[in-house]
């Protein structure tokens, strides 16, 4: 491996306030908190695992949850430090999660202060009844202030945004983009509401208290999704996320390129290179209590650490990498056969000896995919 080849850190913080019904994700709803314990832990992992990626540039710390924003500032700032002092060299990236909750966007000057120079707010809906259906504590009024005082603090700025909710019409979609839009963001990620098993949406949506809009709907939210937003100057470099040239990602876009990164706290995953120049998928055990006890034990968290074979090395970054508007190398499919039939069924498309999905295969990405790996 290249040692110059950049990488990210993630950071993952598992505790919310509640539990938002639509979430699969590793977080917890935690009373007390031990904050310079838990301060202390994620510096004694990062120590520990930054040997595996010794000599190589720190491109982008992200820290996601959970809800992050209910960090001390003071932690995030320890974390930052550390990760410099063990890879100085290039400026990264660092993002941080955030409800816009008015007490959590109080904390923004201090994050700013800390080192963070990038905020994903998590609006999800600019609609009272919807904001209510998702389980969320804010108001479209409060997500809309939270915004404000993040762009005073903060040069760049995502909103997260879910769509394709119960009854929501295109009509209904486009104003809330619009009123997005007017506050100049540079960076949206907007995802279609999916019903994930284990959580309570999955046993509500399966006893028909609610239902999602239809393939066609949703297909027609997506399409005009990407037409308002391109007319408005952000381009959809990736399936569900829109950015103004120079202002995408640069941590997510290192997942969607197969690179590599570390992750640190419950959870937490990572693609990590091995000395015989392979590569490791590796998982942090995910109760928060097991992780700690583990890390002040022994230095890390990790619960799973598997060679990746090349086949599955390749796979993973066609799953990956087909979600990006640059789409992948054509040589890096594993199996080419199925290709010159996706691409004669308008689903991909090969320029200049790279394959992309069209319109058409946007809307049909995951079964493009399953087709393709076979």
């Amino acid at each position: 491996m290249n040692g110059a080849q950049p990488f990210g850190l993630y950071v993952h913080w598992p505790f919310c306030r509640s539990k938002c019904p639509y979430c699969d994700f590793n977080s917890h709803v935690a009373d007390a908190i031990d904050h310079a314990r838990w301060c202390q832990a994620y510096l004694r992992e990062i120590a520990t695992l930054a040997p595996r990626l010794a000599g190589r540039e720190l491109s982008s710390i992200f820290f996601g949850g959970g809800t992050p924003s209910l960090m001390r500032p003071e932690t995030t700032a320890a974390i930052i430090d550390a990760a410099r002092a063990l890879w100085p060299g290039v400026e990264p990236e660092i993002t941080l999660e955030a409800n816009p909750t008015s007490i959590e966007a109080e904390k923004f000057a201090g994050f700013r202060a800390a080192g963070v120079n990038r905020v994903s707010v998590g609006v999800q809906a600019l609609d009272d009844n919807a904001l209510k259906f998702l389980g969320r504590e804010h108001s479209a009024k409060e997500a809309l202030a939270a915004l404000e005082v993040a762009r005073r603090n903060f040069a760049r700025v995502n909103a997260d945004m879910i769509y394709a909710r119960p009854e929501q019409t295109v009509a209904a979609w486009r104003s809330e983009l619009a009123r997005l839009l007017e506050l100049g963001l540079g960076h949206l990620s907007l995802y279609q509401l999916t019903i994930e098993r284990g959580t309570p949406f999955f046993g509500l949506h399966n006893k028909g208290t609610f239902e999602l809009p239809d393939e066609d709907t949703a297909a027609e939210l997506y399409e005009m999704t990407g037409e308002v937003l391109t007319y408005a100057g952000l381009f959809a470099y990736e399936v569900s996320n829109y950015a103004r040239p120079g202002e995408e990602c640069r941590h997510n876009l290192i997942y969607w390129r197969g690179q590599d990164y570390l992750g640190i706290g419950p959870g937490a995953h990572g693609r990590l290179p091995r000395e015989d120049g392979g590569r490791s998928a590796t998982a942090n055990l995910r109760r928060p209590d097991d992780w700690l006890a583990q890390v002040e034990l022994a230095g890390y968290g990790i619960g799973e650490d598997n060679v990746l074979s090349p086949a599955e090395i390749g796979e993973e970054r066609v799953m990956m990498g087909l979600r990006l508007a640059e789409g992948i190398a054509e040589d890096i499919i594993p199996d080419k056969a199925r290709l010159p039939r996706l691409i004669a069924g308008g689903f991909l498309e090969c320029i200049e000896g790279r394959i992309r999905t069209t319109a058409e295969g946007r809307l049909r990405l995951n079964a493009v995919i399953a087709d393709l790996l076979g």
